[in-house]
């Protein structure tokens, strides 16, 4: 299991605190910047980890900035992503079970970095139940393939 995170200037700070809480655990992630707190623009950050997600180069990617929407509606631009701004790990639970999302977005402003790592975790941990849900994400890949 592979797992790619980026932000912008926003997110630098638990960005830097959930790559931490990854090397201890061994988990094996890819880091798409920034690398520092220099203003920057979201989209470019959010467009990366989408494309390596879509690309299946990772299983998941995380996404990071001040309130999580900017960078949620970019990684949603890039076809076959399927990211949620949560702010709950029942959020993220549902949202894989239900819609198998594959990119988390979150809100540097509002989540702590365990909340944040609790978030990540539910979302590795977690199985989409397929049945009826298949059904609406073959809907929506069809909309998109359009």
């Amino acid at each position: 299991m592979k797992i790619v995170i980026g932000s912008d200037h926003r997110g630098f700070v638990l960005k830097g605190q959930l790559v931490e809480m990854f090397k201890e655990l061994k988990i094996d992630y890819s880091d798409f910047g920034t690398y520092d707190e220099e203003s920057t623009d979201y989209p470019k950050f959010a467009f990366k980890v989408g494309e390596a997600v879509s690309r299946g180069e990772f299983d998941y990617g995380v996404v990071i900035c001040g309130s999580g929407a900017g960078v949620c509606i970019s990684a949603n631009k890039v076809k076959g992503i399927r990211c949620v701004l949560v702010r709950s790990i029942d959020e993220v639970k549902m949202a894989r079970e239900h819609n198998n999302i594959n990119v988390l977005g979150i809100g540097a402003e509002h989540t702590s970095a365990e909340e944040a790592f609790k978030m990540i975790e539910t979302l590795i941990n977690t199985t989409f139940l397929e049945g009826r849900h298949r059904r609406r994400i073959e809907l929506i890949e069809k909309y998109e393939n359009k």
